[in-house]
């Protein structure tokens, strides 16, 4: 294919968790070199790639020379300076693209464009005062959710506001900063589509998942979703729209929320693969980041069939408190697939690898992969 960057190639990743890390081991797979960039050192995806590059996102030399290492940039964290991605994009492609990147790091700037494009949000706010957020919450209602405009991730920078008189230690709490305020939706679940579009305008999905998170933190992904086949139709047509109107070229996910009232709304874009789509490793033909190799690679995308219903279930660092996890146990159901990310310290809260099941239906791939998941924890410290 003109123009295509070939197998044996050097692609760059900004980012070094684990979004690389299972990016680059996909890309080295299909004869890729992989060098990634990130402040840190010895991380998950510098583990398995062949170069780590380490320095401040704000280092714009670095990140040129960086740059002229590799034929195709793409990324796993999004919040990059858009002057640094600029400056990279002066000498190889960035993919997404920075339109996608620019839009979609900035809360507000999210909302915005989803609005005026068309797509289904919740009732929203700009807000940059404790005065501005007390009148915007006589227009929103309450309960509702006042967020940072920029630079939140599972569920940090966001405060619930549970009535009127909670303003002002709500703006306190978020750092008296630009904010996006919400209306509060009563919700009957979470989805998401992940998909990705090609160089060439093609556009792959793998369905609507259903998501349930714990602390604002992704804990269980089910697919496929329970969903009236018309809803999930809706929201891969939506999903399809934004990946068009940011120009999407890559992996990316759509959140949605599925209102009591029926109603679907896109509660945030996330311009690179995404939590919800790792179970896609083992249960569809292309995984989603072979797909987003592919995409920025500028090669046709691969099948998205799914043989089988599949349950996805993260392994947080608590699980690591009282002692060193029960892998045989885990591992002894043999529908029962295990990532870890190469993270040397177990915190609270953080992401430290994945269970993947499969089966006949989603109901028994969920029961399974928890299943194996409560095996995990060592005896006696529940």
């Amino acid at each position: 294919m003109s123009g295509a960057v070939m197998p044996g190639s050097a692609v760059g990743v900004l980012g070094s968790g684990q979004l690389g890390r299972m990016f680059a081991l996909a890309a080295r797979r299909m004869g890729y070199r992989v060098h990634v960039f990130s402040p840190a050192a010895g991380s998950p995806a510098g583990q398995v790639a062949d170069r780590e590059w380490s320095a401040s996102y704000e280092d714009l030399d670095a990140a040129r020379e960086f740059a002229e290492s590799v034929e195709v940039v793409t990324l796993e964290f999004e919040n990059i300076p858009i002057s640094v991605l600029e400056g990279i994009g002066e000498i190889v492609p960035v993919r997404p693209g920075i339109r996608a990147l620019h839009t979609t790091q900035h809360r507000l700037r999210e909302k915005t464009f989803l609005a005026q494009a068309g797509f289904p949000v919740a009732p929203y706010r700009a807000v940059g005062a404790a005065e501005e957020l007390r009148d915007a919450l006589k227009e929103i209602g309450v309960p509702a959710v006042l967020k940072t405009a920029g630079f939140g991730y599972d569920g940090k920078g966001q405060v619930k506001i549970e009535a009127a008189d909670g303003a002002d230690a709500a703006w306190e709490a978020l750092g008296e900063d630009e904010a996006v305020l919400e209306a509060w939706v009563d919700l009957e679940r979470e989805v998401s589509v992940v998909g990705a579009r090609g160089l060439d305008g093609a556009f792959a999905h793998y369905g609507a998942v259903e998501n349930t998170h714990r602390d604002h933190i992704l804990d269980l992904t089910v697919t496929p979703a329970g969903l009236p086949p018309e809803m999930v139709k809706e929201a891969i047509e939506i999903s399809r729209g934004v990946f068009e109107a940011l120009e999407i070229v890559g992996t990316a996910c759509v959140e949605f929320f599925v209102a009591t009232d029926g109603k679907l709304l896109v509660n945030e874009v996330a311009p690179r693969p995404h939590n919800s789509g790792h179970w896609t490793i083992e249960g569809a033909v292309t995984s989603q980041f072979e797909q987003q190799l592919r995409a920025v690679c500028g090669l046709p995308l691969g099948g998205t069939d799914r043989p089988r219903p599949a349950a996805m279930a993260n392994l947080l660092g608590d699980l690591w408190q009282g002692g060193v996890p029960n892998w045989a146990a885990a591992l002894a159901l043999p529908d029962v697939k295990l990532h870890l990310y190469g993270k040397a310290k177990a915190r609270p809260g953080r992401k430290m690898g994945h269970l993947t099941a499969l089966a006949d239906d989603p109901r028994k791939a969920a029961q399974l992969v928890l299943a194996a998941r409560e095996a995990l924890v060592p005896a006696g410290s529940a």
